[in-house]
């Protein structure tokens, strides 16, 4: 196998206009290195990996590649250096086998292919590789670990000896995601390829990466080698002068005399009719946080759908406070349930209307009295606005300024203003920091622990395992449809519940 590369980018800067979204970057990689890419939303890390990559010309700087000059002028003419990228969200073909993604993904691939000749060269390919898979089977039929480790072997083929990982793991369970990078590490030990990883896990960054570079606001903030730097330190560098808030303790047992939320022998399916869901017993308490950990796609949707009343369950009972609940409005005021969907943004908000608009969703039809008013009382639904604006910190030019104008966790804090602010007895939140930076993730994952100690019931389905251990009074496991394991947080082993996500159970 060819040798590792060593990259270098010497004063790296990328202007939009008047804003630079990468200001006189210098990083340097050694050939074999596994180096580690932090910083929070827009600190510049996507920008700096697509300056790398061709798909952005540089406004100045340089960029070495195994210790030459090189102007990239595309992913094409980058895949020519030897520089190969991984990117979050898979880009295989689904209905193709995986040889046949493989052969597709050359520059030169004939028209009339040759598959003995091509059967024959990939096996010898793979018979080098640490990865074993079966190249014959459908990309759709794989587990999300498979596909990501055909990716990886894609980029092997097509002979990157420079890989760059972005957020490799945010698919995968704990033992797909540590087998994964272990297998990429010790190519780096063997001096075969060099490894950029843009990750927000401390965790993976520890155990895998040997050197980190921070960026933030799009210059570098700071570096070294990884166990020379507490996460503190790290964490610092991330978000500069400002405080991270760090997330509030449990405090209080789970009341045994109230359970607020209630499954018994709940079946639904997707739109599709594919996916089916069957939860033979559910339940959350009052003062309680259940977190429902999976990898995407095991029937988290569909759960979260029939709470939130976004679809019909097709047998059992779903209760709320003893009593039948299908997720109406009049259901979830009536009975103080609030529901956070993934992605706020697209599911329960309207992006053109304004933050004060979005924020009175709630509230715009009732009088202060409590009953049903006729007239919108505008005034009034802006100073309630902007008194919850400032109480959860949302930052935005002003009230009257689209939702759609705000950032991920700005938009979250306007949405958690919303549904927190009435006494609330159940709260259902489905993935609530996904894609969010450091600073966010620690405030609204604060506000969900508030919420909780203050008497709230908490279902939290998450595919963020690190959030549902750190957040979670008790842990259920959902594959294939059904809760196929439970455990308190208290005895949570993280192994036990990686097996049951990849459907060991």
């Amino acid at each position: 196998m060819s040798a590792a590369l060593p990259i270098e980018t010497i004063g790296m800067t990328k202007r939009f206009g008047a804003f630079a979204a990468l200001d006189d970057v210098s990083i340097k990689i050694e050939a074999g290195g596994f180096h580690a890419l932090l910083g929070e939303n827009g600190a510049g890390k996507s920008t700096l990996v697509k300056c790398i990559m061709g798909f952005y010309a540089p406004t100045s700087g340089s960029l070495l590649v195994d210790n030459r000059e090189v102007a990239i002028a595309g992913p094409k003419a980058a895949q020519a250096q030897g520089l190969g990228m991984v990117y979050q969200h898979f880009t295989l073909v689904p209905s193709l086998t995986g040889a046949e993604n493989l052969v597709i993904a050359r520059a030169d691939v004939p028209r009339l292919i040759d598959w003995g000749r091509e059967r024959a060269a990939l096996a010898a390919f793979m018979a080098g590789m640490p990865f074993r898979l079966d190249l014959d089977r459908p990309v759709a039929t794989l587990s999300a670990g498979e596909k990501q480790k055909l990716e990886i072997v894609k980029q092997l083929s097509l002979k990157a000896r420079f890989l760059i990982l972005d957020e490799p793991t945010s698919v995968l369970t704990p033992a797909e995601a540590e087998e994964v990078l272990g297998l990429l590490r010790g190519m780096t030990d063997a001096g075969a390829l060099t490894v950029l990883m843009i990750s927000h896990k401390f965790r993976e960054v520890e155990t895998f990466a040997r050197s980190f570079s921070v960026l933030r606001r799009g210059r570098l903030a700071g570096g070294g080698a990884v166990g020379a730097v507490s996460r503190d330190d790290m964490a610092a560098m991330m978000m500069g002068e400002r405080r991270i808030r760090t997330v509030a303790a449990r405090s209080g047992s789970p009341d045994p005399e109230r359970t607020v939320l209630q499954l018994d022998g709940v079946t639904a399916t997707d739109p599709s009719g594919l996916r089916r869901i069957a939860i033979d017993s559910l339940s959350v308490r009052a003062r309680e946080i259940v977190g429902i950990a999976g990898v995407s796609g095991n029937g988290q949707k569909e759960l979260a759908d029939v709470l939130g009343g976004q679809a019909r369950a097709t047998g059992g009972r779903v209760a709320v406070a003893g009593a039948p609940y299908a997720g109406t409005r009049a259901e979830s005021r009536s009975r103080r349930v609030r529901f956070i969907p993934e992605e706020p943004l697209r599911n329960a908000c309207a992006p053109q209307m304004s933050v004060a608009e979005n924020i009175g969703f709630r509230a715009f039809d009732r009088r202060t009295d409590g009953r049903t008013g006729f007239w919108l009382d505008t005034g009034g639904l802006r100073r309630r606005a902007r008194d919850l604006i400032a109480r959860f910190g949302v930052k935005t030019a002003s009230a009257e300024a689209p939702i759609a104008t705000l950032s991920g966790g700005n938009v979250q804090r306007a949405v958690l203003a919303r549904e927190l602010t009435d006494p609330v007895d159940l709260l259902i939140v489905v993935n609530p920091c996904f894609g969010l930076d450091f600073a966010a993730v620690s405030d609204i994952r604060s506000r969900i622990v508030a919420a909780r100690n203050g008497g709230t019931a908490v279902l939290l389905i998450s595919e963020d395992l690190d959030e549902i251990l750190e957040l979670s009074d008790r842990i259920l496991v959902m594959s294939e449809g059904r809760l196929v394991y439970e455990t308190t947080a208290a005895e949570a082993e993280i192994g036990a519940i990686g097996r049951h996500m990849a459907g060991h159970h």
